[in-house]
């Protein structure tokens, strides 16, 4: 074989920031085979398998592309994976399961699984401490939010929270860029990295922001009306 038809070897490595929406060092961190390792570890952990386009198909695919770049090697991890972590959690919400896949603390893949309605209601019931008779609705418990406790900096259970309102109102899982839900993780993510409640972004920066805000949570006390 010629040197003309020899493959030619990419000229830059597949970072985090090319494959996922993450921001900061991170962004700018070639994806490791050891981070694919640890992510594929945690996602058997939680599913019982590896997610088909998920987080951890994504990491494997780009950490063997910078395998045969010559941009990492065997057993690499990246120093913010490594610190970190590469964790897979759960969060239950009123209406949905919430998994969120993160690696050095960003948010790298979330998958929302509905839940059946009378477990959801359930759910929301002794979220706000009341019997099934006088549960509220997701979206009157979004508003009470605002009004009660929207000074509150947004943490990922907040964010996963909005989201599965959110999915329920639109009847897909798919989170809409620039939406409210986008918006709460985004929040999150900043959050995570602040120490000051202070500087914090709170819940009413978030929700108070979006002008058709009372259309969405009519949207979703009619899903669960």
């Amino acid at each position: 074989m010629s040197q003309e038809d020899q493959p030619k070897r990419p000229q830059e490595p597949v970072k985090y920031g090319d494959v996922f929406e993450v921001s900061g060092e991170l962004a700018d961190k070639p994806i490791a085979p050891e981070d694919a390792n640890m992510m594929q570890a945690a996602e058997t952990r939680v599913f019982g398998h590896t997610q088909k386009g998920g987080a951890a198909a994504v990491m494997q695919s780009a950490a063997t592309a910078n395998k045969r770049g010559g941009f990492v090697h065997p057993g690499d991890t990246t120093d913010l994976a490594a610190e970190r972590g590469v964790t897979v959690a759960q969060t239950d919400v009123p209406g949905a399961r919430v998994t969120t896949e993160f690696v050095g603390g960003q948010v790298v893949g979330q998958y929302v699984e509905p839940r059946p309605v009378a477990t959801a209601a359930t759910t929301e019931a002794e979220a706000v401490g009341l019997s099934l008779q006088s549960a509220i609705t997701i979206g009157e418990a979004l508003e009470a939010t605002v009004q009660t406790a929207g000074n509150k900096p947004v943490d990922q259970s907040d964010a996963a929270a909005i989201q599965a309102a959110e999915v329920r109102a639109s009847g897909t899982n798919v989170i809409a860029p620039g939406g409210i839900a986008a918006s709460a993780q985004s929040a999150a993510n900043h959050n995570a990295t602040i120490d000051r409640d202070e500087d914090k972004i709170k819940l009413i920066d978030v929700l108070a922001v979006k002008p058709h805000f009372k259309k969405t949570l009519s949207n979703v006390l009619n899903v669960f009306a």
